[in-house]
């Protein structure tokens, strides 16, 4: 079974729907209880596994651990896509949203990944953890964005090595710019035409976790052309 975090629109919907039609038990999870539901409900007709849908807030430790004790299987794979962006000049931002950025990209990540170690740190689990660019780069005007994501991005390297004996892989994942519904709800205004599809990152995504026996890529980073 495959559990994806973020799924009610962009990166996770579009992954869902690839799944779905590759014929995968699919759990969908996301804040947005309605959205979830008309995602998981639209793709049902192209699998005969089960879609399921659970609505959660990852930033809180009661609905992380909710949610894993209403899955009926032991993931094989969870593709962690929730998060949330807020730009803009530092002095412009409010103390509520950048609170809010770091709830929804730090403390969302942190708090899932716990509750799989606790889990399933003995099993072949790969956990692929979706961030950004600006995990990579410094950009004016997304200063708080940057620090959430390479704060995320610390986090996912130290763990790495705390899992380094254990068959549970870690996956980096580091997407440049997509035409999604993330834009708009970020307060950046911008001319997203030239960007990825949530559907042609999703493919590249899918494309690139397939591994051997013997191994896996375990950074992957995505750009737009």
């Amino acid at each position: 079974m495959i559990l994806i975090t973020g799924a009610s629109s962009g990166l996770g919907a579009a992954l869902a729907a690839l799944y779905a039609k590759d014929n995968q038990a699919l759990t969908l999870t996301g804040r947005d209880a309605n959205r979830l539901h008309t995602v998981a409900n639209a793709l049902s007709p192209f699998s005969t596994q089960s879609i399921s849908a659970i609505s959660a807030d990852l930033a809180d430790d009661a609905s992380v651990e909710a949610l894993f004790d209403g899955l009926t299987d032991a993931p094989n794979t969870v593709i962690h896509c929730a998060g949330s962006g807020y730009f803009g000049a530092l002095e412009t931002q409010g103390t509520s949203e950048i609170q809010a950025l770091l709830n929804n990209n730090v403390t969302s990540t942190i708090l899932l990944v716990r509750e799989l170690v606790k889990r399933y740190k003995q099993q072949a689990v790969k956990v692929v953890i979706v961030m950004s660019t600006a995990a990579l780069a410094a950009k004016a005007g997304e200063s708080t964005y940057c620090a959430a994501k390479w704060a995320v991005r610390g986090f996912i390297e130290s763990v790495r090595l705390e899992l380094k004996q254990s068959p549970m892989k870690l996956i980096a994942v580091y997407p440049g710019g997509m035409d999604t519904g993330f834009w708009p709800s970020s307060g950046k205004s911008l001319d997203t035409s030239s960007f990825m599809s949530a559907d042609e990152a999703a493919g590249m995504l899918k494309q690139a976790l397939l591994a051997t026996e013997h191994g896996y890529i375990a950074d992957i980073t995505i750009q737009r052309g």
